[in-house]
């Protein structure tokens, strides 16, 4: 499958009722397709998937694969276990699903390549992993990294690990022929995207879309020109929208642009400061369409 370009996971819009907002939803979706996204992501962490109940969880995929059907966009799921990721068997709208390694638990490396085997066994689709230190207290090796990466049925990354170091380097380096890395990490999408990474999966590209898909393609295409230009505006705008914790002052902009009905979370999230949404909202003026410094 083509995991290349830049997947927005999508918010979970409430309405002032504290539903889910389903139209919300519908339009956000469509509006970042239109602004040039290569697909979506149902669930994921900026989608609040904790804090929802089952029903509402198969409502915001229900919803989110009727947009990715009507355009043809690839649509990946967050599915955690066995049994989440076999509850996509009857979804032909999705195309993959996103599993992080476990967190809390520290199983060891040995233990995460056990974990993705089974996975990548029982999923009807392909798996990409989520490897996110700081969230999951498990560090991998790039050894570990490659292993994974090699098991059938695996077909990508989201790599947050909150830096670039050396062991990302040489994981890029040697990274399998076919295997898909996306960036997770929004303010050092660039740098990585320098190191051959295919896209990124980035909540702060709800925001100034076309920007982050101008910067994804210009890498791709090995302007480096254009791509240094517009990597500081675009990492300015995502330390903004990650002064808090996610996606509290992303639903706050997306609110102050009429994008979505309330800037509503839900606990143990709270709503951002109103500072931070201004910031957010002033950093997201001074980036032009094509990404770069206006």
């Amino acid at each position: 499958m083509d995991l290349t370009g830049v997947f927005i996971p999508l918010v979970t819009p409430f309405d002032a009722d504290g539903a889910v907002a389903t139209d919300a939803l519908t339009r956000l979706a469509h509006d970042v397709l239109d602004d040039g996204a290569a697909g979506l992501v149902a669930l994921g962490t900026t989608g609040e998937p904790e804090s929802l109940s089952t029903g509402e969880r198969s409502v915001v995929v229900d919803t989110v694969a009727r947009v990715c059907g009507q355009r043809g966009a690839p649509l990946i799921v967050g599915a955690h276990n066995v049994r989440a990721v076999r509850a996509l068997k009857n979804r032909p709208a999705v195309t993959a699903a996103l599993a992080v390694v476990p967190p809390y638990v520290r199983p060891g490396e040995e233990g995460v390549v056990a974990h993705f085997e089974a996975l990548a066994q029982a999923s009807p689709v392909p798996l990409v992993f989520y490897h996110v230190p700081y969230r999951t207290a498990q560090e991998l090796s790039p050894a570990t990294l490659g292993r994974i990466a090699e098991l059938p049925n695996v077909a990508g990354m989201k790599l947050s690990a909150g830096r670039i170091d050396a062991g990302t380097v040489e994981f890029m380096a040697n990274r399998p022929a076919g295997f898909s890395v996306l960036c997770g990490d929004d303010a050092i999408l660039s740098p990585l995207l320098a190191l051959g990474a295919d896209g990124g999966i980035l909540a702060s590209a709800h925001l100034a879309t076309s920007g982050f898909v101008h910067l994804v393609k210009s890498w791709r295409a090995d302007d480096v020109g254009a791509a240094r230009r517009m990597a500081a505006p675009l990492a300015a705008l995502s330390a903004a929208v990650f002064a808090e914790p996610n996606p509290t002052v992303l639903k706050g902009a997306l609110h102050a642009s009429g994008r979505i009905p309330t800037p509503r979370v839900r606990l143990p999230l709270l709503p951002a400061a109103n500072e931070s949404v201004h910031f957010a909202m002033t950093r997201l003026a001074e980036v032009a369409p094509d990404g770069s410094a206006r």
